[in-house]
């Protein structure tokens, strides 16, 4: 019974302090706006494509460096830097508008995304597992994907009373002001790191943990956002690690490769979905009614996470294959009542997107957790950079409809792999997957 009353409220505040710091970071009003900022300071298509290329840029260049980083010294540092960095990049926006401070703030939002993927997720998952409710990680990680949509739902809507009365200064003050309090709801993550095993020295004598240890939280205490650097075991440590860890350790392998080979194909067609509506025939002013299926599928996708647990290969493999064949139909159809099933799909990719996670943290049985997380993230970027190319050569040549239907060809790649191979060697007892599933 004590073990149950001292978890619970720390499992508790956990979660709430993860569903408001997901809400609060893409809580940023210039969202829906800021393409028209930088049409209305004079940028053309092509300066405009080329910050969109320095955004992606920056995040995978130090999307794993970061990780090492979070892995090294602190991973709430890292979240709480993450914000403060999106901040700085959109005062420039509003206070310097222009393309050089367009394209300083785009280097500053790349770098703040990269600073908290791998991070977060790694310090939720230690976390749960000291708590002994790694179990839980699924639906804390996808009520949390719910939170951010709901950050960005919440921040369309804002935008356009915000913006009549006061313009992009207003806009962007207030984008300023959701970052600056994501950075303050994250010194209220609690952050427990594995003290170091004490050093003996020929004497016999027992020499303390390194200076630059973290300490434990002292229950009801939050350590504020402040580096602590391990002088031995520090960032080129943590990076080398992470990487021997994905290298040599097969299951970890297959998940992290698991993590782009489920989310980058979605993640890239999102971007997308406007022009697929419009292609339905509907006015331009029922896209959004139509995208709000879109909406709503991903968010239902992300709240049947703790059900998608109990999926194995073969559940996963369907579930994949279900979401690709719903997405092409609902593409092909032409019609706005095809959205239905475009929505349903999106469910299917959001959930096997938060599961696949799950099975990689799983997997993950080193200190470098950050490092192995945030080289996923890495890959997936890459990925979706190539599903930017693919579409637009198959869009251009066969027509939006076309490219989704094709988009999906790799899901079903993927799902005959995982429906045909061998079981994955069973999951430590101390991990949360469910025994019957198999999924790496």
């Amino acid at each position: 019974m004590l073990i149950v009353s001292v978890r619970v409220p720390a499992e508790r505040r956990l979660a709430a302090t993860l569903y408001a710091y997901a809400f609060l970071t893409d809580l940023v009003l210039l969202y829906p706006v800021y393409a028209l900022l930088f049409a209305d300071t004079g940028l053309s298509v092509g300066q405009i494509s080329s910050l969109f290329v320095l955004w992606s840029a920056a995040g995978i260049l130090l999307e794993v460096p970061s990780g090492a980083w979070a892995d090294a010294v602190s991973r709430r540092l890292l979240l709480c830097l993450a914000p403060l960095l999106a901040a700085a990049g959109f005062a420039l926006w509003v206070l310097v508008p222009s393309y050089p401070a367009f394209a300083v703030g785009f280097l500053l939002w790349g770098a703040g995304g990269a600073l908290r993927s791998g991070a977060l997720e790694a310090l939720v998952w230690t976390e749960l597992d000291r708590l002994g409710a790694a179990g839980r990680y699924a639906r804390l990680i996808g009520r949390a994907k719910t939170a951010e949509l709901l950050g960005v739902v919440a921040a369309m809507g804002l935008a356009a009373p915000v913006l009549a009365l006061g313009g992009y200064p207003a806009v962007g003050a207030a984008s300023v002001a959701a970052c600056l309090a994501a950075a303050a709801v994250a010194t209220r993550f609690p952050e427990h790191r594995a003290p170091e095993p004490p050093v003996h020295d020929p004497a016999g004598a027992t020499q303390p943990a390194a200076v630059g240890a973290i300490p434990p939280d002292q229950p009801g205490e939050t350590q504020p956002c402040a580096a602590q650097p391990d002088p031995d075991e520090g960032w080129w440590a943590s990076l080398r690690g992470g990487l021997a860890e994905a290298r040599a350790d097969r299951s970890v392998r297959a998940a992290l490769l698991l993590v782009p080979a489920v989310a980058a194909v979605w993640g890239g067609l999102d971007e997308y979905t406007p022009l697929l509506a419009r292609d339905t025939g509907i006015p331009a002013a029922g896209v959004p009614l139509l995208l709000l299926l879109v909406w709503a599928g991903t968010t239902v996708g992300g709240l049947l996470a703790p059900a998608g647990e109990r999926l194995t290969d073969r559940g996963f493999a369907a579930l994949l294959a279900g979401a690709a064949l719903a997405l092409a139909v609902g593409a092909l159809f032409r019609h706005p009542a095809g959205f239905v099933l475009v929505g349903v799909a999106f469910a299917a990719f959001q959930l096997a997107t938060v599961l696949a996670d799950v099975r990689l943290q799983a997997r993950i049985s080193g200190p470098d957790r950050a490092t192995v997380t945030s080289v996923a993230g890495m890959a997936t970027d890459l990925t979706i950079i190539a599903v930017y190319a693919g579409y637009g050569v198959v869009a251009g040549a066969a027509g939006n409809a076309v490219a989704f239907a094709v988009a999906v060809l790799p899901y079903l790649l993927l799902a005959g792999r995982l429906a045909t191979r061998r079981p994955a060697r069973p999951v430590p007892a101390n991990r949360s997957l469910p025994e019957n599933s198999d999924v790496s």
